[in-house]
Parts: C-alpha cells; structure tokens; sequence
C-alpha cells in the first residue's frame, strides 16, 4: 500500500522520488554495462545477479589467460578460415547478449510512474549505453570478417603447384623452406611486369636462421634448366627485341603459356622464375611471394609512414641517360618516409647500383616489419587489408598459414638473418653476364652450411660443400670479401 501511495505522489509530480529513481537506476545499468550483475543484485534478484557476475567474470578471466598464456595459439588461429567464421560470429553474438544484459539491467530498477518525456529521455540514454558497449564488439567482428576475406583473396589455395600440406607436422622432411620472394610493378592481373626486385629467403624449419639471397636484375645470358634448352640453346637471350635479362622471365612466362603448362595467366610468370632461380641457386623454390611495388606504397600509407636511415642522397625519378633531371631527392639521416618516398628509397639506382639498391630493399622490409606494431595494425587495419589485397599475391596455402605464422615469430626473435647478395664486386668468381651456374651454386651452399644443408633442385648438380665462413660486418657490405653472407642488421645498420 505504500508503495502504491509513492507511486501515486510520483505522477502527481508532489515527489521529487521519480528523478532521484532515474538516476539511481542509469547509474546501476551503466555500472552493470560494465560488471554484469550489479542491477540485478540491487534490485533483490540474487540468483540471476550472481549468474550474470559469474558468466562476466568467467568471460574476463577465460579472455586475460588466453591473451596472457596463448599467444602463441591465437596467431596461429587468427589466420585459420573455420576460427576466423567462429570468432566473427561468437562476437556478434556477445554484442547482442551484452546489449541484452544493459537494457534488462535498467528494466529491472527502472522506478515506475515515469512521465512520458522522462522515459523517452531514459530510454535514448540506455540505447546509447548499448552502443556504446557493442560498437567495440560489433568493429572487432567486422576487422575479423575483413581479415578472413583478406586470406582467402591472397592465398586463394587454386594453385596446387606444391606438395599436400601435413597439418599435423608440415615441417616432416622440409629442413628448409625456399620462398621467393618478388618485387614489380604491377598484379595478377597484368603481364606487362618486371621484377625488378627478386629476392629468395631460406629459412630453417627449426632454428629460424634465414638466408636472403638477392639476385640482380640485370643477370644476363645464363644457363637455363634443361627443359628449357631447347628454346634456348646456348644461354636465356629472351624473345627477339629483347635485352635477356632475368627480370623479363615474368613476362616471358605469361606471354607463352607452353613455358608453364598447367598454370594459368598471372601464375605462370612466377613459377617460371621458381624453375630458374631454384636452377641457378641449387635450391628447390617451395611457394613465391609477389609484391606490387605500385600498391606498396599504399600499405606504407596505411600504416602512417615508416621511418628509415638513408645512408646517402638519393634522386627521385628521372633518368640521366636521357637528360632528364630527377623530381626531388631523398635526402641524407633519419626519415619518417610516406609511401610513394618509401618507394622511392627501394626503387632509386641512379646514385649506386643495383646492388646498393638490393640492400635498401630489404633493409626497407626489416623496417617496416620492426614498426608494424599491434597498435598500428589495429588502428588502421581495414586500410591495411584492402592495400594488400591489391598489393600480394602467392601461391602458398592457407592451410600452411599457422605453421607459418609459428616459424616467423621463432625468425623474428632470436634467429640470425643473414644477406646475401649476388654482387660481382664482393664474390670472387661470379659475372652479371653469362654468370657460372657452379659458382652461384657454391654461394649458396656456402651460405646455408651453418643452418643446414640445402635440398637439392630438380635437376641435380654435384656442388662441393665449404666450411661456413666468417660473418663479415662491415656494414656497406653486401657480402663479404670473400663472397660470405653477413648479417642483415650489419647492412641495415
């Protein structure tokens, strides 16, 4: 009876009781917005109070032990098709049982007897509540559905040019992993390319100890495998017209299909280069990376720039040979580079060579890795996916992906990454133009012999192996006097 009489007061606007209970109540719906539960206790409902606080504290703990003690297990997950489905879905789900819990908690000690304007105006708070709560969840959902179409669009899984991947152990029988990886200017759907940058990274399965064997594009009249001797005889001399350097064998793939049978157009000019490289190397290529160096300025742009050492000046554009003068200049020290002089800083020659030009590439590389840090990545992650989407593209598998993921963070902590560019100034032996397959051979197994032994390409070669020399550390090196392999932090600086 004398809550009917207070109720009565309320609408007859004598007690000051309905704002004081408004408030009250926005304050316990917003505190429980936060710990589940809260409302509901106060409003004398126990059991279902201590239900919600139990499940939110379970939530909270279950997600601290997973970010804290499996980090490890969550990259690996983060770049698996079936959990990213899951994750995108369980937090659309949470959003609406957390938008569940708010709006409920202010029902249950909402006071009674509002007037209309004041429940309108209660109403509109507890709905920006509820944004307010699922917003984060509903962004993350859709940056894990973005996530899940960027792999799926740059490892599309159709090549099926390498082995089936053994999920349970996909290093069995693999010690190392010969990757390639490309730099031109264009994408999967054009064959008018160049790669200007051609790279392969031999990693240890085990330890992480990579090799970077970079190859000058300007390598000239060498051996070809045997399949393709017939064509040409006597050294690559490309088609007529052309100069036959190794940097046109992307567009002399896709210009003649009979090179690569079986792959299809913006696949067979990568796999070409597999064939010849792993030829000249020793090695056998496992998958390619292909990077548009056109759109790779757009994922340097969308993650705010990146910040290099630029040893010396360097000219932006122009082209001496023909009397045209650069647009700018890259000038020397510390720099917070944007995409388009990112690029510039890997792509300038005129002020060195090719391969200075080698080194900036990859020291470019280790620098972006090194800042693309969580924050970063999180805050401008839909840019960043939609850049690569338009800027990678590979053959590797997504089923390899974890595996992956797992080998990079052993790479990027503790394991030796080394240089080694094919400079005909620093190794003894090795010409541009009409370079010894057996010398190029021998570099390579040099390079490698202290983290493994190389596998063998598909047309085998009797190479005598060398004890692993001496890291040189001469820091504008790109290989030692003797033709070793030196650290990449060494030409980085």
């Amino acid at each position: 009876m004398a809550l009917r009489q207070v109720d009565r007061r309320v609408v007859s606007g004598r007690s000051p009781v309905p704002v004081a209970g408004l408030w009250r109540a926005l304050g316990l719906t917003s505190a429980s917005a936060f710990v589940w539960g809260l409302a509901h206790l106060r409003a004398g409902r126990r059991l279902a109070g201590f239900a919600l606080m139990g499940s939110y504290v379970a939530l909270v703990a279950a997600t601290v032990t997973a970010g804290l003690s499996f980090q490890e297990r969550i990259r690996q997950i983060a770049v698996q098709h079936t959990w990213l489905g899951a994750i995108t879905i369980g937090l659309l789900v949470l959003a609406l049982v957390w938008a569940g819990v708010v709006v409920r908690s202010y029902q249950v000690v909402r006071p009674v007897g509002l007037p209309p304007a004041m429940r309108a105006v209660a109403g509109s708070l507890v709905v920006v509540m509820t944004l307010l709560v699922c917003t984060p969840l509903v962004y993350a959902a859709n940056s894990v559905y973005v996530l899940r179409n960027t792999l799926s669009n740059i490892f599309p899984g159709d090549d099926h040019s390498g082995q089936p991947v053994n999920a349970a152990n996909p290093w069995k029988n693999l010690p190392r992993l010969n990757v390639l990886l490309l730099g031109g200017d264009g994408g999967k759907d054009r064959t008018g390319i160049r790669t200007d940058s051609m790279t392969v990274a031999s990693i240890d399965t085990k330890t992480g100890d990579t090799v970077l064997f970079g190859l000058p594009r300007s390598l000239q009249k060498f051996q070809m495998p045997p399949r393709l001797r017939s064509r040409w005889p006597n050294g690559y001399t490309g088609d007529p017209g052309d100069q036959g350097l190794l940097n046109e064998l992307y567009i002399i793939g896709e210009r003649h299909p009979e090179l690569e049978p079986g792959y299809k157009k913006g696949q067979r000019g990568p796999h070409l280069l597999e064939d010849v490289i792993g030829y000249l190397l020793g090695l056998r290529i496992d998958y390619y990376v292909l990077v548009n160096l056109s759109g790779f300025k757009d994922i340097v742009d969308a993650m705010g720039g990146v910040r290099v050492h630029i040893e010396k000046r360097l000219p932006i554009g122009g082209e001496p040979e023909r009397g045209i003068p650069p647009s700018g200049y890259l000038e020397p020290g510390w720099h917070k580079l944007d995409g388009e002089k990112a690029l510039w800083y890997g792509r300038s020659r005129h002020a060195d060579d090719d391969f200075h030009r080698m080194d900036r590439q990859k020291c470019l590389l280790k620098d972006i890795a090194d800042q693309a840090d969580p924050q970063t990545v999180v805050t401008h992650f839909e840019q960043l996916a939609k850049a690569a989407q338009n800027t990678i593209f590979t053959n590797i598998p997504s089923a390899l992906l974890p595996a992956l993921v797992k080998l990079s963070g052993t790479v990027k902590h503790g394991a030796d990454i080394e240089n080694m560019a094919y400079n005909p100034y620093k190794i003894p032996g090795f010409h541009v133009y009409q370079p010894s397959v057996a010398v190029m051979r021998r570099v390579a197994a040099d390079a490698i012999a202290g983290g493994g032994n190389p596998r063998p390409s598909s047309t085998p070669a009797s190479i005598p192996k060398k004890k692993h020399t001496a890291t040189v550390t001469t820091p504008t090196a790109s290989a030692g006097a003797d033709g070793g392999a030196v650290s990449l932090k060494n030409v980085c600086g």
